[in-house]
Parts: C-alpha cells; sequence; structure tokens
C-alpha cells in the first residue's frame, strides 16, 4: 500500500482514493494524519557545519578549489 509523506497509508488505486477522501470529507472515516514529528537538526551542530565548509575553503588554495571544481565538473558531464 502506498504511503504518504509522513508515512500515512493511502489507497492505491485512484477510485480507492477518491472514494478514501469522500469518506473523510463526510465524517465517516477519519484522516489518520500523525502529528508532525520535530526531526530538526541540534543548532549548535548546524551552525558548526557553516563554519566548516567556510573554513575549509579558506584553508585551500586557488589552485586547489579550482582543481576541485575541474574534477566535480569533468563527473558531472561525463557520460556514463
Amino acid at each position: 500500500m502506498p504511503t504518504g509523506p509522513k508515512g500515512q497509508n493511502r489507497p492505491a488505486d485512484v477510485i480507492g482514493n477518491a472514494v478514501h477522501v469522500m469518506k473523510v470529507l463526510t465524517g465517516e472515516a477519519d484522516d489518520n494524519t500523525p502529528a508532525p514529528v520535530d526531526d530538526s537538526k541540534d543548532p549548535a551542530a548546524v551552525s558548526m557545519g557553516r563554519k566548516g565548509g567556510a573554513a575549509r575553503a579558506a584553508s585551500m588554495t586557488p589552485e586547489r578549489r579550482a582543481e576541485i571544481a575541474r574534477a566535480a565538473a569533468a563527473r558531472r558531464w561525463a557520460k556514463e
């Protein structure tokens, strides 16, 4: 059975989904939507992650950054 964005069970076919929606709207069935879960990251970890990328870029030479960019572009455009 397909699931919704938060893991809810949903009918697999279009007609079954339409019937489910109509039952929810008329009150025959309740929409079993779970409460939103706060799965945000630790703010301290997020700020350290932002600092890490800037520190890495600042410590690299311009030649090394260009080398990494060329390798990334080559992989992006490679035909596999």
